[in-house]
């Protein structure tokens, strides 16, 4: 299930980074350019993360997904301390990140 979503969040970022970045950045940032490929970036790597736990099942790859999901939650926190024109998306982003550990996380350990 978990994969399911992220693959959907993945293809969302890819397809519509535009209607994601507008819905982040209140008030709208001048950088649009920037984020989108950003948005891009991010959409192909969750694309990839999904399809390499649903090929590859098990607690390692599953422990390794949730690994880059945190390192990616963390990096999100740094930005939002340091750039407050970037606070807002990127603690959304953060949460998304957060969330996706967590649950990846549950699988790899074998709880439900």
């Amino acid at each position: 299930m978990t994969a399911t979503v992220r693959a959907v969040w993945g293809a969302v970022l890819l397809a519509a980074p535009d209607a994601v970045f507008v819905l982040a950045t209140r008030p709208r940032s001048d950088e649009p350019r920037r984020a989108r490929a950003v948005l891009r970036v991010l959409g192909a790597r969750h694309l990839a993360q999904a399809g390499l736990v649903v090929l590859r099942p098990g607690p390692g790859v599953s422990a390794v997904s949730a690994a880059v999901d945190g390192v990616h939650a963390a990096t999100c926190l740094g930005l939002a301390a340091l750039d407050r024109r970037w606070r807002r998306p990127a603690l959304l982003d953060a949460a998304v990140a957060a969330a996706f550990c967590l649950a990846t996380a549950r699988k790899s350990t074998g709880s439900s």
